[in-house]
């Protein structure tokens, strides 16, 4: 098994990525579908809670989940998390702007050790992020923070890189089919450059191992949002 990065190291390499991620039409290109989902997620906040006034946003890098909310509704009291304190700036800068007589707060680090309340977010954005957790236990530990901290009637929202239960089809859709667009965005050395840092940053789990811990942790409805090759978004709501 490939040793996994340090949570110094992928600091590191996001640190010197802002500009990338600060892009509301592209956002990742090596995400399939970014914007789309995006869009998907920010309006099917609304939809469902139009009434929410406080969000935090896990793995928030430049803020682009939250500058598509603004532009749908403010004032909003957001509460930004990342590793990369050049991504947290960026990401509050472009808040602000957004988000008069609103507030935005920062918190640089690990957010599986969140220094805020339970019980004290309307909306929890997830996106790109939970795929940096390890092992089960982290999975289970931190899916069970994260319900502690929505209020009753809260939702989580979560937007990532997946794997396949089956060994057949993981080959076919991540390696082959992904592999494939990787690719076409510039050649093979690119690709493979690609899944080397996912290899060694990442820990992926199935949409359904996630679908089922969700329930386990306590959230009473969950729902698939889109799904494309190794890309899912999807929502859990506490009731």
């Amino acid at each position: 098994m490939t040793e996994k990065y340090s949570l110094n190291e992928i600091e590191k390499r996001f640190d010197n990525d802002v500009e990338r991620f600060s892009n509301l039409n592209t956002g990742q290109m090596t995400t399939l579908d970014a914007k789309f989902n995006m869009e998907l997620i920010t309006e099917g906040i609304l939809r469902t809670n139009p009434n929410i006034t406080q969000v935090l946003d896990i793995g928030c890098g430049a803020g682009n989940y939250d500058v598509s909310l603004l532009q749908r509704k403010s004032p909003l009291h957001i509460t930004l998390c990342d590793l990369s304190q050049p991504m947290l700036d960026k990401a509050k800068e472009r808040v602000e702007a957004l988000n008069n007589e609103g507030s935005c707060q920062i918190i640089k680090g690990d957010f599986r050790k969140l220094s805020v309340d339970d019980n004290s977010f309307d909306v929890i954005i997830a996106t790109a992020v939970l795929h940096h957790l390890r092992d089960d236990t982290d999975w289970e530990n931190t899916f069970a923070m994260l319900y502690r901290k929505l209020k009753k009637g809260g939702s989580i929202w979560i937007f990532d890189l997946i794997t396949q239960d089956s060994e057949t089809l993981q080959d076919f859709i991540y390696t082959q089919r992904y592999g494939e667009y990787l690719t076409s965005l510039k050649d093979e050395v690119y690709r493979d450059h690609v899944f080397d840092y996912i290899e060694k940053e990442d820990s992926l789990r199935s949409l359904i191992y996630q679908l089922d811990l969700l329930r386990e942790v306590g959230f009473s409805k969950v729902d698939i949002l889109h799904k494309n090759l190794c890309f899912a978004s999807f929502v859990g709501f506490k009731e």
